[in-house]
């Protein structure tokens, strides 16, 4: 009897599987935490279930934000293609990184461009720079979409492990000579996903003279960089030489609460932005001149970031006291909205933990209580100050009910 498998099937790229794309029964960490979640629900009617695990801000952006997205909505001049961005963006761009991080001497016409989101960002860079064979440097545990588009063009991740005892900074010097030799990316992220670590100027001064020494281009990814607790924030382009060897990536989604709008900046190196620009004029045709406006209003209006992170930093404290109070060993993080913490190992007379994941899984169908679990370095799991929550009041009840559940057992670690 013929196949009645279409032939489509056998033309997928290796890169995506080849043959077998689609047939892969392994069930990645955050669809079964999906799925865990719609159980939970169905087992449990009527109790509330807290989603720590959630990556993105539970607000609206701004008023004035959405208010001039409706006025430049409207405005004729604003109806097409922007390709490679509206000067007035890039120009607030270059004022916002002297305003905020103290980064001077960048022109607005050579270091900086939009991009729709970070991530397309991110998925463009290798096509700047990786051919077979060579090599990018990836922090793990993080954001793994440069590693793949590496892949995609033939090339190779090796990743630099972010360590506890490390304050969660990756050991440049435990890099061989041959795989620095090969590769041509470095990419970091500070403050960090999923680990809430903060860079310091010490290391990013050692990116640079390790860039330099191995002719390495380095990809700062700043999503979070506004988003500071008891420390100023620091640009990696603030460090000297840090222009030469490389970007950084600077996000509107977390620190205005406007991750569906897509809009972000690269900054830094000439070479590099236009790079960028190339790859990205093959891809889109620009971010609707709108929304750059809106970006624009929210880049010049610190005081909307101010009150985000008063807001997590209340949130995130809340959470240290509340997991210590049932067990942890929780720390304020440096920076993002995350709280990374060790997974415990078991319950005490009880059920054991095989890894981050087992445990997380354990707190969504007994607790109905959501994280995220990394089991990369270490077994730890994030916790999310994005919870849904309408006002303090409502932070504080949500914390002592989960107090409550969790205070139920005895966690061993």
């Amino acid at each position: 009897m013929p196949s009645t498998e279409s032939y489509i099937q056998n033309l997928f790229a290796d890169r995506l599987g080849g043959n077998q794309f689609g047939k892969d029964t392994k069930i990645y960490k955050f669809e079964k935490i999906k799925r865990a979640k719609r159980a939970a629900l169905e087992a449990n009617p009527g109790k509330e279930l807290f989603d720590m695990g959630v990556g993105e801000p539970d607000e609206m952006a701004d008023a004035g934000v959405v208010k001039t997205l409706q006025i430049e909505a409207e405005k004729p001049e604003n109806r097409g293609y922007t390709d490679n961005g509206i000067d007035e963006f890039k120009i607030s761009a270059i004022q916002y990184m002297e305003k905020t991080f103290g980064v001077t001497g960048l022109d607005p016409k050579k270091h900086v461009n939009h991009t729709i989101g970070s991530k397309p960002c991110l998925a463009m860079a290798p096509s700047i720079f990786i051919n077979p064979g060579d090599i990018t440097l990836m922090t793990i545990p993080g954001y793994p979409v440069m590693g793949t588009h590496t892949q995609y063009l033939g090339g190779q991740v090796v990743n630099l492990e972010l360590k506890e005892e490390n304050n969660f900074l990756p050991d440049l010097k435990s890099i061989d000579a041959a795989t620095a030799k090969k590769a041509k990316l470095l990419y970091i992220n500070y403050p960090n996903n999923p680990t809430g670590a903060n860079a310091t100027k010490e290391f990013y001064a050692e990116v640079v003279e390790f860039a330099k020494a191995n002719d390495i281009v380095v990809i700062q990814d700043a999503a979070y960089s506004t988003l500071t607790y008891n420390a100023k924030p620091v640009s990696f382009l603030s460090v000297p030489g840090a222009i030469d060897v490389g970007v950084e990536l600077h996000s509107h989604s977390k620190a205005y609460n406007m991750t569906g709008w897509r809009i972000a900046f690269i900054v830094g190196n000439e070479l590099v932005v236009k790079g960028l620009a190339h790859v990205k004029d093959n891809i889109d045709s620009g971010q609707f001149a709108a929304i750059q406006k809106a970006g624009i209003y929210a880049l010049e209006h610190p005081e909307i970031t101010a009150r985000i992170v008063e807001k997590y930093q209340r949130r995130l404290n809340l959470l240290v006291d509340t997991l210590n109070s049932v067990g942890f060993n929780a720390k304020m993080p440096g920076g993002s909205f995350f709280l990374f913490v060790k997974a415990p190992k078991g319950i005490a007379g009880g059920r054991q933990f095989e890894s981050a994941e087992d445990f997380s899984q354990y707190l969504i169908t007994e607790h109905m209580i959501s994280t995220v679990p990394w089991d990369d370095v270490g077994n730890f799991v994030r916790f999310s100050a994005t919870f849904a929550a309408k006002d303090s009041a409502e932070e504080a009840r949500i914390m002592q009910e989960i107090k409550n559940r969790l205070s139920t057992v005895t966690f061993e670690f």
